[in-house]
């Protein structure tokens, strides 16, 4: 749906006026746009080894003392320095948890909201466990109030969720006119927040796509969603960024490049030719992040004062049989392949040497110009932690080509380690081990733990009333996450996953990772055990574990 006049949303910090297609909004956005395309030359400096990103945070160029090949080797001396008398979380650490649009929101076609890819995937036969959709999901859409409400009681300090894009723009693109009813749910989200005390974190893009952007171009296949992507940023920051003063970006691209294009997995569900579309896709999710965060530096921040950055998906992979050095390789591979693949330009302005030897020219280059756009284009790095494997070199070849088959890894676990409901094992040393490896490979550069949690066998009230595995799984990672603030990390948030149970995409509503159990037939929320843990630990600082 298209607007043609105006109209106004009230709240409480301010009337504001939602412009149209034609109206002011449009104008300061496309205003914005022309700033980004005119600044040229952003990165000289890093020519010289060093470079500010714009907001006061330094970015040094990689070497070889902080090359993943060491992770095991410092693994025995990183734990040592653990300071075991240390009690409590920094004070002005955030403590919140998150959310997705497409898992929460339903209302799908409410509200002149445009079609994504997901609603189109979840249409296709055997995509969808249960065969179920997000149309209703928890129907945060009509129960905001409620929802925040709960979290004030609950005691987050801050919440993380995403805008739907089609909510924005329906069909994608500024031309097509900007939805005053999707401004306006986001500004009733908002305002409620902050009305509550808590800090809206805002994540641009979960993977709902604009369903017309893969019609017409094949999406983040395409060139053209740099622009488009560029564009919606732009609405969003001029929108809500008077209020909203953290930004993620883009969550996981390596999950949508890779379960997206390869495993086909997710939406958009295409792995015709995933030796090239992986890296494609990857290589644009990238390039749209630097436009999103050139646009934010050149046209917003000014004024705004918010920082921005993405959030990259990462698992710890120890070598298998650490005396092995095909084993330390295949660990050094496997965390270059996954983390190192989709933040390393975001720092250094390449890709991993590794990857650019094996791949060749499949793995896109970055021009000139988009190397300075994309060179210290963070001011934190969002990390989406779950789990820990073992790595070790791959014993059978396969016969096709692609990503996984690029990586040339085997993964194990360990029997002494438990696993959660989806078969993932549990490990927060892993976590530990992760946050020390990025803080030396990326130094200087925040981290905030963007999502970590765990789905348990909690479908029935009584259960998730008493969530006992999520309450120990909790424990361990924020214990983890101290140790690593211990050991020198740099880390500043932790974001638990999920706020309530949820549509858990290619899973449905089969597997549930929320600290509040929602009925599904009636959509009652309630706190578990681990939600009202969590509000113990966030009250006392996190001294409620890390006890001496």
């Amino acid at each position: 749906m298209t607007c043609t006049g105006s109209s106004k949303v009230n709240s409480e910090s301010k009337e504001m006026k939602i412009p149209c297609e034609g109206t002011e909004l449009i104008r300061r956005t496309q205003e914005s746009i022309r700033q980004v395309h005119s600044v040229k030359n952003v990165a000289i400096i890093a020519a010289l080894g060093f470079f500010f990103v714009g907001f006061g945070i330094p970015i040094f160029f990689r070497s070889s003392n902080h090359d993943v090949g060491y992770i095991h080797d410092e693994k025995e001396k990183a734990s040592k320095a653990i300071i075991s008398s240390r009690h409590l979380f920094p004070e002005d650490f955030v403590w919140g948890a998150a959310t997705s649009s497409y898992q929460i929101e339903g209302a799908t076609h409410e509200g002149g909201r445009g079609l994504t890819i997901w609603d189109t995937y979840c249409e296709g036969k055997g995509n969808i466990l249960d065969g179920s959709n997000g149309d209703i999901a928890c129907d945060h859409y009509n129960r905001v109030e409620e929802d925040v409400r709960l979290m004030k009681d609950l005691g987050l300090k801050a919440y993380r969720f995403s805008i739907a894009w089609t909510r924005i723009l329906p069909n994608g693109k500024l031309e097509g006119g900007i939805n005053p009813m999707g401004i306006a749910f986001y500004n009733r989200l908002i305002d409620e927040l902050l009305k509550n005390g808590i800090e809206p974190w805002v994540t641009l893009y979960h993977w709902d796509l604009p369903q017309t952007l893969e019609d017409e171009y094949e999406g983040w296949l395409s060139p053209n969603i740099i622009e488009d992507f560029g564009s919606y940023a732009s609405v969003c920051f001029e929108a809500f960024g008077d209020r909203v003063k953290h930004w993620v970006t883009i969550n996981e691209p390596w999950t949508m490049a890779v379960q997206g294009y390869e495993d086909g997995t997710k939406a958009p569900g295409k792995i015709a030719n995933p030796q090239v579309d992986v890296y494609l896709a990857a290589h644009h999710l990238l390039l749209a992040h630097a436009r999103a965060v050139r646009t934010y530096q050149y046209s917003f921040s000014e004024t705004q004062n918010g920082k921005i950055g993405i959030s990259n998906s990462g698992d710890f992979r120890y070598p298998l049989n650490p005396k092995s050095s095909q084993d330390r390789e295949a660990s050094k591979r496997a965390m270059i392949f996954q983390y190192a693949w989709l933040t390393d330009p975001l720092v250094f302005g390449e890709y991993p040497i590794e990857m650019r030897i094996r791949l060749g020219d499949r793995l896109p280059q970055f021009t000139d110009a988009q190397r300075q756009e994309i060179i210290g284009s963070l001011n934190f790095m969002g990390l989406n932690h779950y789990s820990t494997l073992y790595a070790s070199a791959k014993k059978e070849k396969p016969i096709y080509g692609g990503y996984w088959t690029d990586m040339d890894v085997d993964f194990s676990s360990d029997p002494s380690w438990p696993k959660n409901f989806m078969g993932w094992s549990i490990n927060p040393d892993g976590c530990r081990e992760l946050l020390h490896w990025i803080s030396r490979r990326y130094p200087s550069i925040p981290i905030v733990i963007t999502e970590n949690g765990t789905s348990e066998d909690d479908h029935n009230l009584e259960g998730a009333k008493h969530d006992e595995g999520r309450r120990q799984f909790f424990e361990g990672y924020i214990r983890a996450c101290g140790e690593a603030i211990d050991m020198g990390v740099q880390l500043e948030g932790y974001f638990a996953w999920s706020f309530m149970d949820n549509f858990e995409w290619e899973y449905g509503y089969t597997k549930r990772f929320g600290i509040c159990h929602v009925d599904y037939d009636t959509l009652e929320r309630t706190p578990k055990s681990s939600a009202l843990w969590y509000k113990e630990t966030i009250e006392s600082r996190g001294s409620n574990i890390l006890r001496a």
